[in-house]
């Protein structure tokens, strides 16, 4: 009997898996969430229902449409479903939507420092983080993207990256498969790390655009993407 995965079923898995490599991680703790898009429904995606990253599991999770409206499974949904929804709108190009609180990235999001590439692997995550302010269009909020016009506010300053940072309240990252949005994710955390390292040391020598651009490239896809999955998956047990 063949045991090969659906395509539905193997991104189902995955999205189960990213929440739980992520918790291991330390990148999520009770909050923050993962999402996948459905591989054969474009305009749907799935997302856990309201429960921490490490408790999720294929019975948790709930398929959405792109207005954030539940059209499968049963659950209470995140309040922050909007960034996946409005994400997912505006880039087709995009397969898997993560948001984090991660404590090595939150400084960048609070002082202004630009979160920019120091090591190889940071350029995974980009040549800049844009940073998101809700005061901008919103006012005082309870700093939580709620609502579709909040969500389709951080995807337009997302724009074509793979990462931004919420002003004073995490980091979303994105990626055209949830490996590849867990590797972005991770690649932020560790350069975020190094960066406020280095900071405290002195002058910073960051990566040139072109480096970012090529080490992008060939630290972020195929082989080595890969093997840093397996490596998290196999980690997970």
């Amino acid at each position: 009997m063949s045991t090969e995965l659906t395509p539905i079923e193997e991104a189902r898995r995955d999205v189960v898996l990213g929440n739980h490599i992520l918790a291991m991680e330390g990148v999520l703790d009770v909050f923050g969430h993962v999402s996948v898009r459905h591989p054969e429904r474009p305009d749907r995606f799935f997302l856990s229902r309201s429960t921490s990253p490490a408790q999720v599991t294929d019975e948790t999770l709930l398929e959405f449409d792109l207005d954030g409206k539940i059209v499968s499974g049963d659950g209470h949904p995140y309040l922050e479903r909007f960034i996946h929804s409005e994400i997912y709108r505006a880039r087709p190009d995009v397969g898997s939507v993560i948001h984090h609180h991660a404590p090595a990235v939150l400084p960048f999001a609070v002082t202004g420092v630009p979160l920019r590439p120091v090591f190889h692997m940071g350029a995974v995550a980009g040549e800049i983080s844009p940073i998101w302010d809700s005061q901008d269009d919103f006012g005082d909020t309870s700093m939580l993207v709620f609502n579709q016009p909040m969500g389709a506010s951080l995807a337009k300053c997302l724009g074509p990256h793979p990462t931004a940072l919420l002003k004073r309240h995490g980091a979303i990252c994105v990626g055209e498969s949830v490996p590849r949005a867990v590797h972005v994710t991770v690649c932020m955390r560790d350069n975020a790390q190094l960066l406020m390292q280095s900071l405290a040391m002195g002058e910073v020598d960051y990566l040139s655009p072109g480096e970012v651009e090529k080490s992008a490239k060939v630290n972020g896809y195929g082989r080595p993407l890969e093997r840093a999955w397996s490596h998290w998956v196999r980690r997970c047990g």
